[in-house]
């Protein structure tokens, strides 16, 4: 029995995907959701054993919401695929859940070099987490795209932005819903050659996902 389904939200990440799946903890089984690629992103996936789902409508909270719409294990994860996670490190915020000691466990990202996580990413996320500690009481420090909780909790939560406020309104609503929620420090990496952030590739997506972002808190 799978105990926990791993949702990876892609596009444009065919380079990345075969060391990505390849990190992935055994008995894990993975949904990747292609949002529009024209790399091939699902053909690759599939050849690696990944369950493919295809979401047309684009952004990133439609294609977290098409993969979690699949999942049928107990526990869902969801990760970016574009390499900057080992994500053997989900086994550490599973190992949280499943205990009880948290009802959700998000990666907390640590840069492993310099330049890894741009400026204008960084410092829009510090703001937005303080923005949430002091809102919710919340002790998050990263808006974290790496997380672990229960797959029926999830969708009772009912999250409905679907572009890049996803994870803001996530935390909004699990704070309301009286969610006990837990950073686990996670290694961040390069992502792998050839693929590009849609957030903090540039100043412009950054400011799209602040866009978004402001639309969540408002």
């Amino acid at each position: 029995m799978t105990i926990c389904d791993l949702v990876l939200p892609c596009r444009d990440e065919a380079a990345a995907l075969p060391a990505v799946l390849a990190s992935v903890p055994q008995g894990v089984r993975v949904i990747v959701v292609d949002n529009g690629s024209t790399d091939g992103t699902a053909d690759v996936a599939a050849a690696h054993g990944a369950r493919v789902v295809d979401e047309p409508v684009a952004g990133y909270g439609s294609a977290v919401q098409a993969g979690v719409d699949s999942a049928t294990a107990d526990f869902v994860a969801v990760a970016d695929g574009d390499g900057s996670f080992d994500l053997s490190d989900m086994s550490r915020l599973l190992a949280v859940v499943e205990s009880g000691r948290a009802t959700m466990a998000v990666g907390r990202r640590r840069p492993v070099a310099r330049g890894v996580w741009p400026w204008h990413a960084r410092a829009g996320n510090a703001v937005v987490a303080a923005w949430v500690r002091r809102r919710t009481g919340l002790d998050v420090h990263d808006i974290a795209p790496l997380r672990v909780c229960g797959r029926v909790d999830l969708l009772d939560l009912g999250v409905q932005d679907r572009r890049f406020g996803y994870p803001l309104e996530l935390l909004l609503r699990a704070a309301a819903a009286d969610w006990a929620v837990t950073e686990v420090d996670v290694d961040y990496h390069p992502r792998a050659a050839g693929t590009r952030s849609k957030v903090s590739g540039s100043v412009r997506g950054t400011l799209h996902a602040a866009r978004d972002f402001a639309r969540v808190l408002s």
